[in-house]
């Protein structure tokens, strides 16, 4: 029997994101296990930055999830566009990374911190948090203010990281450092054996939780 697919969605149409993602999910990757296919949504952004960008990329996201058969999904962006439509449209689990990501670090630390691509961001994930009822456990979010683009492959972005992840370590005391953007991916271990805390990869964490979903189904 062929093996069960995960298709992990990178809703932005930079495929050094979706490179990025693959590679950060190679741990993941066992004989047995389901097959794991990492896909670029070509009708998305460049980058999503904005209410704008989730927007847009909701109804092109419900599309590929009627199209592309799959035992499971994952959204690879950290404001989890088009999650709640995606999970009408199929009756296969629909994973967002930054739901996944979070419940993660709760379960390594009585508090977490979030590294934001930028400063705009801040406001949407606090809201997000907010109707997960999570709020009480950030210890803080900072921003890195660069671009999506240069955080996957941008000289100069593991140091902003580990400059970020210590202020939100030290100065807000956060337990657990969550990555807020998918193009963060190859920048986790460094960033987590800089800090000496838990670091997530909301991607990797939203891929695990598919795996055991699909291996006990």
């Amino acid at each position: 029997m062929p093996r069960p697919r995960i298709l992990v969605v990178n809703p932005n149409s930079n495929e050094a994101v979706t490179r990025g993602l693959a590679e950060a999910l190679n741990p993941l990757a066992f004989a047995d296990g389901p097959l794991v296919e990492c896909r670029t949504l070509p009708e998305g952004p460049h980058g999503i930055e904005s209410q704008a960008d989730i927007e847009a990329v909701t109804l092109p996201l419900r599309r590929f999830v009627e199209r592309e058969a799959a035992a499971a999904y994952v959204i690879a962006c950290y404001s989890d566009p088009g999650l709640h439509v995606c999970r009408e449209g199929t009756a296969a689990p629909v994973f967002g990374i930054a739901e996944c990501g979070v419940l993660t670090a709760l379960a390594r630390a009585d508090s977490f911190g979030v590294i934001a691509i930028a400063n705009r961001s801040i406001r949407r994930h606090y809201r997000y948090l907010r109707q997960m009822g999570l709020t009480e456990r950030l210890a803080g979010e900072r921003p890195l203010d660069m671009s999506v683009a240069e955080t996957a492959s941008g000289e100069g972005t593991l140091a902003r990281m580990i400059e970020v992840g210590r202020a939100l370590r030290d100065a807000d005391g956060a337990g657990a450092i969550v990555m807020g953007c998918a193009g963060m991916a190859r920048h986790r271990r460094p960033l987590e054996e800089a800090l000496g805390v838990p670091v997530i990869d909301p991607t990797q964490a939203a891929v695990a939780m598919a795996i055991g979903a699909v291996a006990l189904a």
